[in-house]
């Protein structure tokens, strides 16, 4: 687990740089979904080290059945690019591809080293643990094209900046801001919402024995009710703004869809933040869970197996306000009953909002409360 000598070191040993230019001339061209295409500039980034491009079949095997790559290194969600079958012929006679993305533009090259079939049944189940077509990721999997292509890739160019992507730093950027920062112990913070009152106490309690809090909301496609990219961009900047010491916490977005992949996806959220460079990532009670498909500690307990990570995870149970303790605290210290807290499920928390009534200051802070009131709908549809 993580070494207290300094910033951990990047899954692999060293970050992936896969940013060049290259002539693009003449290659076959297809275009590829914007989830895709921010994977692949993950990849070249270095966020995804030690993947150099999507995975090749041995890879793809042994990440499903394993949790870890051909070599041994832990890897548990697949990065992969599904095709049809004609394309999957076309790609047979060429060695160098022109990805596009949505608006046509084109943004990366492949090298074509790998192309098969896969069992989506066993896909699913290895990574989700279930069949059941309820769940989003398992969903997702069944309606993939037949083949998967397998190869390095060459990032040539990024798309245009804009808010949603203000934010968004490389593992080179966070890490030479840790060390300007004097950061020498940092501790990651995952979310796919806007913070709740109970969320910032947890990363407040966290922070209190590490250096700095690394802020890292995940941004890209989730499920519908979920909050939008821009609420949860925005609730962070004013919370941080008003209630984190300054020179304690960075806040940065993470550009990549949201899995639900419960343990599996606890695996690859730390991996990602080793790779940017913190020492500690928070895994709290049904990490990255959906539903009722994982038991509410199988994202802590799936850490065993990965002990050979450079990041140490800190396990916390959920946070609320107890009126009778008159404090923010856990169910690990608190004696009191579910009667005497102030809490609220994520459910109850959209009905509220969208009836039009401001959650309680004990539930989320006033300027967050503002930010999500003053948006028509702030839930992905």
């Amino acid at each position: 687990m993580a070494k207290s000598n300094g910033i951990a070191k990047p899954l692999g040993g060293k970050l992936v740089n896969r940013i060049t230019t290259k002539n693009t001339s003449g290659l076959y061209s297809f275009s590829v979904s914007e989830d895709v295409a921010n994977d692949i500039e993950n990849i070249a980034d270095g966020i995804f080290s030690p993947l150099e491009g999507f995975l090749g079949q041995n890879d793809f095997e042994n990440v499903i059945s394993k949790g870890r790559l051909s070599n041994g290194i832990p890897w548990t969600i697949p990065i992969v690019l599904d095709v049809d079958k004609i394309t999957g012929k076309k790609l047979k006679d060429e060695s160098d591809i022109l990805l596009k993305n949505s608006q046509g533009n084109g943004f990366a090259i492949l090298h074509v080293k790998d192309l098969y079939s896969f069992d989506k049944e066993k896909t699913a189940n290895g990574v989700y643990g279930t069949l059941d077509t309820k769940h989003p990721g398992v969903a997702k999997t069944m309606t993939m094209n037949d083949f998967l292509v397998g190869g390095k890739i060459d990032y040539i160019k990024r798309p245009d900046e804009g808010f949603i992507r203000k934010y968004r730093k490389t593992p080179t950027e966070t890490r030479a801001d840790f060390e300007k920062s004097g950061w020498k112990t940092i501790v990651a913070f995952q979310t796919r919402n806007p913070p709740h009152v109970a969320h910032e106490i947890l990363q407040k309690t966290a922070l209190t024995t590490r250096d700095g809090l690394f802020v890292n909301p995940l941004i890209g496609k989730k499920k519908s009710g979920d909050f939008t990219d821009e609420v949860i961009i925005k609730s962070y900047e004013v919370l941080i703004e008003n209630y984190y010491a300054k020179n304690r916490c960075k806040l940065a977005t993470l550009h990549t869809e949201m899995r639900y992949a419960g343990p599996k996806e606890a695996i690859h959220h730390a991996i990602m933040r080793q790779n940017y460079g913190c020492t500690h990532i928070i895994i709290g009670r049904d990490h990255a869970g959906v539903g009722n498909y994982y038991s509410p500690f199988a994202a802590q307990d799936i850490f065993k197996d990965y002990s050979d990570l450079e990041i140490t995870p800190i396990f916390f149970p959920a946070f609320f306000y107890c009126k009778k303790c008159i404090t923010f605290t856990n169910e690990r210290v608190c004696p009191h009953g579910v009667e005497t807290r102030d809490e609220i499920s994520g459910t109850k928390l959209r009905e509220m909002i969208q009836s039009g009534k401001v959650p309680s200051e004990f539930i989320l802070r006033p300027e967050v409360s503002k930010i999500i009131m003053s948006h028509n709908n702030p839930f992905v549809d």
